[in-house]
């Protein structure tokens, strides 16, 4: 599908900018949507799949198709992954709290507790952006963990977006009602972009027919 990217008359923005502003609402609906931090894998989730097929579908995105998209697909799985992310939250601020008490080896244990929760945050955004998380959270945490190995590039861009709204939310605190949005628009790119070879498990298609 081919996409316009002139302004049509009238029009006072662009394409470009409407899908970057679409973007922006998405990160606050998401944000609200995850206020009850159990519901944050499916609020990301579902903001992943609506902002698929915005690019793809050119959909509006709006408040109300977001909420339904949500009501949807909510299931106990999602609300136990959210129980899963709060624990091992929980688990990682325990012993960030732990390294800065001055226990021996702290040195060691803050570099290494820093690179697995940006792991742990890699992973899980591709777990997110997996179509395989609207059925089943462990499929697609398994895939996203085979990914983030197989393909560190990837990765690594991620790693920069969770690093960039960190940094941007501490900057600005009210900046964080807005992050979920670009996070979801690079879990997006990172997972369209790894065109290389699948797993066994999950053959992918080639693209010829599509273009």
């Amino acid at each position: 599908m081919r996409y316009a990217t002139t302004r049509e008359p009238g029009e006072l923005v662009g394409p470009r900018f409407a899908l970057f502003s679409d973007v922006l609402l998405l990160g606050l609906v998401s944000t609200v949507a995850a206020l009850p931090v159990l519901t944050a894998p499916a609020a990301m989730s579902t903001a992943c799949a609506v902002l698929e097929r915005r690019v793809r579908h050119d959909e509006t995105i709006t408040v109300p198709g977001y909420v339904r998209a949500l009501r949807a697909r909510l299931r106990t799985g999602d609300l136990l992954a959210g129980v899963a992310v709060v624990a091992g939250g929980a688990l990682l601020l325990f012993n960030a709290l732990l390294s800065g008490a001055g226990l021996p080896g702290a040195a060691v244990f803050r570099p290494a507790l820093l690179a697995a929760g940006a792991l742990l945050a890699v992973v899980l955004l591709r777990a997110c952006a997996r179509p395989e998380s609207a059925t089943s959270w462990r499929e697609a945490a398994r895939t996203a963990a085979y990914e983030t190995v197989r393909a560190p590039r990837g990765s690594a861009v991620l790693l920069l977006a969770v690093a960039t709204a960190a940094i941007c939310a501490w900057a600005y605190p009210p900046l964080v009602l807005l992050v979920p949005g670009p996070l979801a628009l690079a879990a997006r790119a990172v997972e369209h972009s790894g065109a290389g070879p699948a797993t066994p498990e999950h053959p992918r298609t080639t693209t010829e027919h599509h273009r």
